[in-house]
């Protein structure tokens, strides 16, 4: 299987007060495309930076990030914005949802990004597949949490990534709510056959997917294959 995500010598520093501070020291992993995956560790581990560096929301101190086949260091912000544009989703712990936009035009803008055409009828197939075809036109502010995080999955999905971060996305969810977001979460990703990244302090959602790659002070300290898990 080829890999969608390569990871080498990965190193983050950033500047506190004057001091250099390391988060992440020298990672080194690939993730192999169609699979999913959890990075786990401790809050200040370094979890949600690694990702960020992952999916080109920021640049990496040092080493190499490459992505469905492109290297992400020596591109411009615009051009990172691009790629992410045409292979990634995302899902975060707060929802990241456009207030002033309704379910289904929060859904339809990275269809928009991407110039689709009936991005309407595929949006609102999407939500009917989280089960809120009917809040359609209700703001982010109309909907409960758990409505929210599924309108993001909804969006998340919309563009047909190849690769999906998802970063703590039961993390503001009660556990009821919790289980059937990450129900929604995986069925979709395996109907989509879209790799799959979790950022979670979350260890049973973290054993619903195929690896586990465990991070304490910024440094890489378990990679365990758990093989294919069972996602009741």
């Amino acid at each position: 299987m080829e890999n969608i995500l390569n990871i080498k010598d990965l190193s983050k520093t950033y500047q506190s007060g004057g001091q250099p501070l390391t988060v992440l020291h020298n990672i080194n992993f690939a993730i192999e495309a169609g699979s999913t995956a959890a990075i786990v560790g401790p809050s200040g581990s370094g979890k949600t930076t690694l990702l960020g560096l992952c999916a080109g929301l920021d640049r990496a101190s040092s080493g190499t990030v490459e992505l469905n086949n492109v290297s992400l260091n020596e591109l411009s912000e615009d051009q990172r914005a691009q790629v992410r544009n045409q292979y990634v989703g995302f899902i975060f712990q707060n929802f990241q949802l456009l207030p002033t936009l309704t379910a289904l035009e929060n859904v339809m803008v990275p269809l928009e990004l991407r110039g689709e055409k009936n991005i309407k009828a595929r949006s609102l197939e999407l939500l009917d597949k989280v089960g809120l075809a009917s809040r359609s036109h209700h703001y982010p502010a109309q909907l409960s949490g758990g409505e929210q995080q599924r309108v993001s999955l909804a969006r998340a999905f919309s563009n047909s990534p190849k690769i999906l971060f998802a970063d703590e996305p039961t993390g503001n969810l009660d556990a009821e709510t919790s289980e059937k977001v990450v129900k929604l979460l995986f069925d979709l990703n395996r109907e989509a056959g879209t790799t799959l990244i979790l950022v979670t302090h979350d260890l049973e959602l973290a054993f619903k997917t195929q690896r586990i790659i465990r991070i304490k002070g910024g440094q890489i300290v378990a990679d365990e294959r758990l093989g294919e898990p069972i996602v009741k």
